[in-house]
């Protein structure tokens, strides 16, 4: 048993080396350094993580030219959808998630429309399996979950309008993110809650293997998604926090949704509290604030019988606003609602 991992680690050098020389005989010379800081960047070896120095020289491309970008993208992916070994499978997606959080805006929007006719699960990771030693089969576990996180990222951050957990995305703009926030409607904001949940809800699906404990990799991997749940839940946090200023103001369908949102949420903290790296003091609070407006949302006010029934009714007293168009046009003394509850009514 000991032999084969030995033989795999010199099969694995030897083609590291071979696919590093061919890219020297056959790739561009204007890209050529690219190509060789992608192959050493995603390396066979499954006990070291990509070299920073590595993954500096891919990220500095999405500060050149858009060929080179896209020539970046394509050779990142082929070499992700081409190999069969968990180890360049994993590292190609460490370095995927890398452009995510510190690539440049061009880098990142030529990630995010790759390939350019979309489709669900572009990285086709779905059905990976390393069935060559214990450690690759687990670790082919986590290349299936780690790619289907990654796509739930970018979904996450086209709902959002920008690359959660991202340089740009620091949490130091908590108050312009909040001032965004307030100015969405209540759908809008349930589709961001939504997305945000089922970020959530796929971090909380890690695997849990036994032979990958300790093991570099996988623990690139945990700080990532980590950084990313702290993320996640600071913009889960500002969204309740804006839909407790509007609790009063939702319709019985919007109550609803809410409610199964938070209660999918929820859900997921049995999950995440048992990794001992997503545990933190903010998200401690976070996870009180969920809770808290669960309770409120599903109180006897909103779902009991009668409370359903006056809401309902009203409900259907309403006309669509498209055809009151003509009441749009503002009077002396007509008052101005907002979406956000933090505003007071405005007189005209």
């Amino acid at each position: 048993m000991g032999r084969i991992p030995i033989l795999r680690d010199f099969i694995g050098i030897i083609k590291d080396k071979a696919s590093q020389s061919k890219a020297a005989l056959l790739s561009d010379p204007k890209t050529l350094s690219l190509h060789l800081a992608l192959l050493r960047a995603t390396t066979h070896d499954p006990f070291t993580p990509p070299d920073p120095r590595h993954l500096a020289t891919l990220l500095a491309s999405g500060h050149t030219s858009r060929a080179t970008v896209s020539t970046a993208i394509e050779a990142l992916m082929d070499r992700l959808q081409t190999t069969r070994d968990a180890s360049v499978a994993i590292k190609c997606l460490i370095t995927v998630h890398h452009i995510i959080k510190r690539g440049s805006f061009i880098l990142q929007d030529r990630l995010s429309v790759y390939p350019s006719n979309g489709g669900r699960n572009y990285l086709k990771l779905s059905n990976f399996r390393d069935k060559t030693t214990l450690l690759t089969w687990e670790l082919s576990y986590w290349v299936r979950w780690y790619a289907l996180y990654l796509e739930n990222l970018l979904q996450t951050s086209r709902v959002l309008g920008f690359f959660l957990s991202s340089a740009s995305s620091s949490v130091d703009n908590n108050e312009e993110e909040e001032e965004k926030v307030s100015s969405l409607t209540n759908s809008q904001l349930l589709k961001e809650i939504n997305s945000l949940g089922n970020l959530i809800e796929q971090i909380s699906r890690m695997p849990n293997s036994l032979h990958t404990n300790g093991n570099i990799l996988v623990d690139e991997v945990l700080g990532m998604v980590g950084e990313d749940y702290l993320a996640s839940t600071n913009e889960v946090s500002i969204r309740v926090s804006e839909f407790k200023e509007r609790l009063s103001c939702l319709s019985v369908f919007e109550s609803v949704e809410l409610g199964f949102a938070l209660k999918r949420l929820e859900d997921c903290k049995e999950r995440l509290s048992a990794l001992g790296q997503m545990r933190n003091v903010l998200v401690e609070t976070v996870w009180g604030s969920i809770s808290e407006m669960k309770d409120q949302v599903g109180n006897d006010e909103l779902y009991g019988e009668e409370g359903r029934l006056m809401t309902m009714e009203s409900s259907k007293n309403k006309v669509s606003e498209s055809s009151r168009y003509g009441e749009r046009v503002l009077k002396l003394g007509d008052s101005v609602d907002f979406f956000s509850g933090r505003f007071s009514k405005l007189q005209y």
